[in-house]
């Protein structure tokens, strides 16, 4: 299909379509030449090379921005903060924090943060366990650890001054990648620099129809290579943002509102889905054409996938059903690994008579490096449940050194969590020294290979624990408030019982003379 034979074609379905909802939806601005995707075409094909198109696209994309963005802490901080030191640190633990999380969940998290250290000066001076207490929750808390690490080392070795680049950026800082540093250099320094997250891939695949698999190295340098060309030298910071929060209201992963994008005339993928619905008018329309005129072969409106390397691939061809959901494609992701572990919930009565818990630390790198938790053995095969007892019995000896023999471990349930790379059931026990027949109770400080403490139920709240672990102590408590309930049915059906009996008694007791 050619160039003049698409716009021919394009034209008359306008004048029969005119008061059709498809035909409202058409938007006349998109130009491409949709068909080269049929066969061969230079991979400039998926780039930018309109610097009259460029503008177009970043001026309809900040008109937008401006109306539509959200009222978010970090923005809002960002902007009004003068100090470009201050402004840089602010930006970077959104930035931080908003990595594999949702917004809603970040926004009380940074605000409390922000709250209890504003400046590099104040995060610095904090331990790694007042860091791992506020990040609690959060997830990923490797993030809040090199967050910390590159506090201390910008207020050690930097003289309290953040990096100014992009390129400085990701050098000098721990856990600082090529996004993050060009978030912060384009937020806070006004670098024009641009940024490729996940909203930012899908937009810029839809935009210029990358189908290949945007996990691979190549197609990663063309998309970060788009992100810089398109960025706005002038509002380096606010392009970025908008482009990031295209992707997260309008060009969803499901159900994009394409309708209300403002970049919609620059979007090769809009345009495809465009010509599919022309398509089917015009072969709906050839029903009752002259035939003269031949029917519209919906096939030739489809481009095949072809041989260029960021197209959809030959085995995945375009799916009508998808429209422009078709990009990006999912990469194939790695298989979580499957673990089991064994949980002990430890209570003790303190001398004020309250429930104290025993909690443990887990080593100061690894997965949740650094965090409490209840006593837990981690096994990559499952156990035999007539195993389980003795293998936690063993471990709970090893962590408090003196407990002697450990007997009356309750199985109470299993808690299932997911971290990014592990799902993970945890088999819960519970143990009360009160009840147990432990020759010893177990001391706080350090135990072995770990350190330990007892913990109230307030301080278990506050403490750096993981999502799992409350998850744990809220079935805990759900099996205790259970239990305790059918100590109270037990207690009056025994009372309900002895009172008859004292009725019978009393019945023939002999009456007294």
């Amino acid at each position: 299909m050619n160039k003049a034979r698409t716009a021919s074609r394009i034209r008359k379905a306008a004048g029969k379509k005119k008061n059709s909802l498809i035909h409202e939806e058409r938007n006349p601005t998109l130009e491409v030449d949709m068909s080269c995707l049929g066969s061969d075409h230079p991979t400039s094909f998926h780039f930018f090379p309109d610097a009259l198109e460029i503008a177009s696209f970043s001026r309809s994309l900040l008109s937008w921005y401006e109306v539509h963005k959200r009222n978010l802490p970090w923005r809002k901080q960002a902007s009004a903060e003068s100090n470009l030191n201050r402004r840089a640190y602010a930006v970077w633990v959104s930035e931080v924090m908003l990595q594999q999380t949702q917004v809603a969940t970040v926004i009380d998290y940074y605000n409390r943060w922000m709250r209890k250290w504003p400046t590099l000066g104040a995060l610095a001076k904090a331990s790694l366990e007042e860091v791992n207490q506020m990040w609690a929750g959060l997830g990923y808390y490797a993030r809040g650890k090199r967050l910390h690490q590159g506090a201390q080392q910008v207020v050690s070795q930097l003289n309290g001054e953040m990096p100014q680049t992009a390129a400085e950026l990701q050098k000098l800082l721990p856990g600082v990648g090529r996004y993050t540093a060009g978030a912060i250099a384009s937020i806070a320094y006004e670098q024009a620099t641009g940024v490729v997250d996940g909203n930012v891939i899908r937009v810029l695949c839809r935009v210029r129809c990358i189908g290949a698999d945007p996990s691979s190295p190549a197609v990663m340098n063309t998309l970060w290579d788009l992100a810089d060309i398109l960025v706005d030298p002038a509002r380096p910071g606010d392009f970025n943002q908008a482009l990031m929060e295209l992707g997260a209201l309008l060009c969803t992963p499901k159900a994009p509102l394409c309708v209300q994008c403002p970049v919609k005339s620059h979007c090769y993928a809009y345009k495809w889905v465009q010509k599919d619905l022309d398509c089917v008018f015009q072969s709906q329309q050839g029903k009752g054409a002259s035939e003269s005129e031949p029917p519209t072969d919906i096939e030739e409106c489809v481009p095949a996938a072809g041989t260029c390397p960021l197209c959809l691939p030959p085995t995945s061809p375009w799916d009508k059903k998808l429209g422009v959901a078709n990009f990006p494609r999912k990469s194939l992701k790695k298989q979580p690994r499957l673990m089991q572990g064994l949980t002990c919930v430890l209570e003790r009565k303190s001398v004020r008579g309250e429930s104290e818990f025993l909690l443990t630390q887990r080593p100061s790198s690894g997965l949740l490096a650094g965090m409490w938790e209840f006593p837990s053995i981690l096994c990559e095969t499952e156990v035999p449940k007539e195993e389980q007892e003795q293998a936690l019995s063993v471990h709970l000896a090893a962590v408090t050194e003196g407990m002697g023999v450990i007997r009356g471990l309750c199985y109470i349930g299993e808690v299932f969590h997911m971290f990014s790379h592990i799902h993970q059931t945890y088999l819960i026990y519970f143990l009360s020294l009160n009840e147990s027949n432990c020759t010893a109770v177990a001391h706080e400080g350090v135990r072995g290979l770990c350190t330990v403490r007892w913990v109230t139920k307030a301080e278990f709240q506050k403490s750096a624990v993981s999502t799992a672990m409350k998850k744990i102590f809220k079935m805990y408590e759900s099996w205790s408030i259970g239990k305790q309930e059918k100590r109270k049915i037990n207690k009056r059906k025994r009372t309900s019982e002895a009172d008859r009996q004292l009725s019978l008694d009393r019945f023939f007791k002999p009456v007294a003379k």
